[in-house]
């Protein structure tokens, strides 16, 4: 089983890619685990974990608040859930967002693990530590930084992932590619057929480079005060609209990600043959690059984004593709910029 360490301070975080999810059982036999799922995964893998303490939560990014949250941590006293207890979180990007919080805040902290079912989940939310919910209209602003111990990127489950799930994940991928591994977004384009017929050799090219260039940046800067903040390429915009329309996060993100590289280019940083190569890839996964809304429906979100500096924001742009760099943007700098792109389409 493939396996890459990220190593920091206060812990070792083990990210395990194998084809079949039974992987898993190696890592909670013999021990007390408590299996926090949704409605859905436990539908398809809930007969699996039927020796151990289930928590089966309402599917959808809607469940990321401190109410459901609650909830969680009301069972667990009811089932006497102590400090020796591990917590699974099985499930894409928001069971491993709501499983990392309580895991890291119930009784100060309990070990946990995840088993990634989404590809959304297996190239970004499980990996890094990062774990929250959302509150006041804003993505993810309660939560922790605090690194799992294993995390299974099962291939197996992917093949049960609707279509336009997979390509939520895409995105992510796609990012990586453009901030920082130029030969991943040669992969993608070389591999494409291959990558969305869910061939094996191929999805473990990409979600390994994908896996490898984060868990590098992770380890250098967990708690995202450098180079971990490229990693938000394409997140400012694409978080505001993920809230504002209720779109997928992936679809949220391209859409991001191709309005930074637009405002790159208008910033002198980023040639305008980059950003339609950028855009083309997104095009070639079925990923959206334009979106018709109202500037003014996306400013007061980013304005509650986790990245601002009074009255400014940490931007990542692009320089070429396979390569980000921060700028501060001023909130009446980006209002100028999606006045203009978003009533352009």
């Amino acid at each position: 089983m493939p396996s890459i360490k990220i190593n920091t301070p206060r812990k070792s975080s083990s990210i395990l890619t194998d084809r079949s999810i039974h992987a898993v059982f190696p890592f909670i036999e013999g021990k007390r685990a408590v299996i926090i799922t949704d409605e859905n995964l436990d539908r398809l893998y809930g007969g699996l974990f039927t020796d151990f303490q289930k928590i089966v939560l309402p599917p959808g990014e809607s469940s990321k608040n401190l109410d459901l949250v609650r909830r969680i941590y009301e069972q667990m006293i009811a089932a006497e859930v102590d400090r020796s207890c591990l917590i699974l979180g099985v499930g894409g990007g928001v069971v491993c967002d709501i499983a990392g919080f309580v895991a890291s805040t119930y009784l100060r902290g309990l070990d946990f693990g995840f088993v990634a079912t989404s590809l959304l989940a297996q190239v970004d939310a499980s990996i890094g530590g990062k774990n929250g919910v959302n509150f006041a209209d804003a993505k993810n602003l309660i939560g922790t930084i605090n690194q799992p111990r294993f995390v299974l990127c099962p291939q197996d489950v992917l093949q049960t992932l609707p279509r336009e799930h997979f390509i939520n994940g895409m995105a992510e991928i796609i990012k990586t590619g453009a901030i920082g591994d130029a030969e991943l977004l040669e992969v993608l384009t070389l591999k494409r057929a291959e990558i969305l017929d869910l061939q094996p050799e191929a999805l473990e090219t990409v979600i390994g480079h994908t896996l490898t260039l984060k868990a590098r940046i992770v380890e250098s800067d967990e708690r995202e005060q450098g180079e971990r903040r490229l990693l938000n390429f394409g997140h400012t915009i694409g978080h505001a609209i993920e809230i504002a329309t209720g779109m997928l996060h992936g679809q949220a993100v391209a859409i991001g990600m191709n309005l930074a590289a637009e405002i790159s280019v208008r910033l002198g940083i980023l040639a305008p043959a980059e950003k339609e190569r950028l855009a083309q890839i997104l095009h070639a996964y079925e990923l959206p690059v334009t979106l018709q809304i109202p500037a003014d429906k996306l400013l007061p979100f980013i304005f509650k984004d986790k990245k601002r500096l009074g009255n400014s924001l940490r931007f990542v742009t692009l320089s070429k593709l396979g390569a980000a760099q921060i700028v501060n943007l001023s909130f009446n700098q980006i209002k100028e910029f999606l006045d203009d792109l978003c009533s352009a389409g």
